[in-house]
């Protein structure tokens, strides 16, 4: 909502301009007027709005055109005053204001108008069949006060629908001409009407009213109250109400209503709660809160968040197979402005036999986005309003900023669920197969997959002594001149070579030379097609032979051309060295350090799928 409200009156010589303003101030008619009053301020905690208010008099003796020019691009709302006895001063209202204000005011983003009635007490009419008129054929017109100032009538009346007039417009909700909602006001309470059925059955029970209502009001409807919105939802229309719930049609209709009955701030209250601006726009505010991420901490999900997101997947996992089908994608981000996920997605995370995305692979990509930007993920989140449904102030509350890495390398232990792997080497060395591998996929559905939907990311689970870690695949694109800080930064390196292709080595070795080898970071030597014949490498030292001189493990074979998902083994070997990069240059070469962490993670494997089919289950 706006930070303070500007009012200013304009209005014909001696139609009371000044006099409304000095009564409103001293709550009493004046004896003395002067030709204009001076700019006052009425703080917010004397306003219904708790919002400053500026009130600004005109006064054509006083100002020039240019000033008054000047006060009608720094006004929020006018006042336009006549004198309900003074025929000339409504008559100006068209002939001269109006087409002035209009004329000095940007045709996308006018001010709202209210024709004020001045002087009452000296008619026994009211000019309401003059103005009716004039109201029908300007949208801009809020509304229209007959007051008095010598009488003190409907004074602070015209000040608050002044402001109310800026607080909560009606032009961006409601158009008159077609006595029915705008189109991106639609749009907007469409997107809170699904995050608010927190089921997707199409209905707002009664639970879910109760709960949208205390989130926009701070106060739960009566049963009774609950009932005669219904009721009246279902006395103007057929299919307002389904199963005793709310359906989108019904929760439109009766936002139609309050505008209607002059109620937009209940319209507005809503909107501003779920985010939105006086556009209809969420705000920057909503969808990127503040988060500070200091240098070589990370991001990450906590576990709120997940259960958050858990909620979201079974509102939108309809037929109960743990994977979303490309509908069910689809209606999950009907509350997005976009797709905010490609097919390059199901290419990044695990996915089914038909190439749906798994429960598991669904948490992955969020894992993903918040590890690699976490304004992304802010924004998705906010969308999805969760900060709405988890009553938090943003949704910030659902990230963690992990510790700086120094300071798990000095403690020798690490919080973080999330470690990135760059993986490096020639082209054609087998980088691709390497991240596609992890998720469970062999050469032959590998061949399925098209060039356009390729993704230089990979993520997935793995079990380390028993805990659950995500493990970050990045192809870094082998450009060896320019190795960007962004390609250099991981927990973990992986150099891929060719056995078959003997120039394939090369590039790792020199790779390792220039940039890993004064580095603190882990580096793993992968020995990729090892299913073909392994020929010479073109390098003066073999890949044993090098790994050997700069203590390096020695190469691990690898391929992925197998009759069933290839081996899993060395993700884990990965994730290991990532949580425990000190023991990297020295447990980390002994052999039974490799089992221990390879049967353990087996173990919890096995474990973690049992549990994880006996909670799908459940769910």
């Amino acid at each position: 909502m706006r930070k303070d409200v500007r009012i200013l009156l304009v209005g014909e010589p001696k139609v009371g301009k000044t006099s409304l303003i000095m009564s409103l101030v001293s709550e009493e008619f004046p004896d003395e007027v002067p030709l204009r009053a001076e700019e006052i301020t009425i703080p917010a905690d004397v306003t219904p709005e708790r919002v400053p208010t500026h009130i600004v008099d005109y006064s054509e003796s006083e100002q020039s055109d240019e000033q008054l020019y000047q006060e009608i691009s720094k006004a929020n709302v006018i006042c336009i005053v006549y004198s309900v006895n003074n025929k000339k001063s409504i008559e100006k209202v068209t002939s001269h204001w109006i087409p002035l204000i209009n004329d000095r005011t940007d045709k996308d983003s006018r001010v709202p108008l209210i024709l004020v009635g001045n002087k009452s007490d000296l008619v026994e009419h009211s000019s309401m069949e003059t103005i009716l008129p004039i109201m029908n054929q300007y949208q801009d017109i809020e509304t229209c006060v007959e007051c008095s100032a010598k009488n003190l009538k409907n004074i602070s009346e015209l000040f608050y629908y002044a402001q109310k007039a800026v607080l909560h417009p009606t032009g961006p909700l409601y158009c008159p001409e077609e006595k029915e909602l705008k189109p991106s006001c639609i749009k907007a309470l469409t997107r809170i009407f699904k995050v608010s059925d927190l089921d997707n059955d199409g209905i707002l029970n009664d639970n879910e009213l109760n709960f949208f209502q205390r989130t926009c009001f701070n106060t739960p409807l009566a049963p009774q109250a609950l009932e005669d919105v219904k009721n009246v939802v279902r006395r103007n229309m057929a299919d307002g109400v389904k199963d005793n719930g709310l359906t989108l049609k019904g929760f439109l209709f009766l936002h139609t209503l309050f505008i209607q009955r002059g109620r937009h701030e209940t319209t507005w209250t809503v909107l501003r709660r779920f985010g939105y601006d006086d556009d209809l726009e969420l705000t920057q505010e909503y969808l990127f809160p503040m988060i500070k991420v200091p240098p070589d901490c990370t991001t990450e999900l906590n576990h709120n968040a997940y259960l958050f997101l858990q909620s979201v997947f079974d509102k939108h996992d309809k037929d109960r197979d743990c994977a979303l089908s490309p509908e069910e994608v689809k209606d999950l981000f009907k509350v997005f402005p976009y797709m905010p996920w490609g097919p390059d997605v199901n290419n990044t995370v695990c996915t089914n036999e038909q190439g749906w995305i798994t429960y598991q692979g669904y948490l992955s990509q969020w894992t993903l986005t918040t590890y690699l930007d976490v304004q992304r993920s802010l924004e998705y989140l906010g969308y999805l309003g969760y900060s709405i449904i988890y009553e938090q102030e943003s949704q910030a509350a659902a990230i963690t900023v992990t510790r700086n890495k120094r300071i798990d390398l000095q403690k020798k232990q690490t919080q973080r669920s999330v470690f990135r792997c760059n993986v490096l080497g020639a082209r054609g060395s087998g980088k691709s197969g390497f991240l596609q591998a992890f998720l469970g996929r062999n050469l032959q559905r590998q061949r399925r997959v098209r060039e356009e939907h390729k993704s230089f990311y990979a993520i997935s689970t793995t079990y380390v002594y028993g805990q659950e870690k995500y493990l970050l695949l990045h192809e870094v694109m082998p450009d060896f001149d320019f190795l960007s800080e962004a390609d250099l930064a991981c927990d973990v390196v992986c150099l891929v070579y060719d056995i078959n292709n003997p120039r394939s080595f090369e590039y790792c070795a020199k790779v390792y030379k220039q940039y890993f080898i004064d580095s603190r970071t882990p580096c793993v030597v992968i020995a990729a097609k090892s299913d073909l014949h392994e020929v010479r490498q073109h390098y003066s030292l073999s890949p044993h032979e090098f790994c050997r001189k700069h203590k390096l493990h020695p190469p691990q074979p690898f391929t992925c051309n197998t009759t069933d998902a290839p081996n899993k083994d060395i993700y884990t070997r990965l994730t290991t060295m990532a949580m425990y990069p000190h023991m990297a240059q020295a447990d980390l070469k002994n052999s039974t350090f490799w089992l221990r962490a390879s049967v353990g993670a087996t173990v919890f494997a096995v474990l973690g799928f049992a549990m994880y089919r006996a909670l799908l289950k459940q769910r």
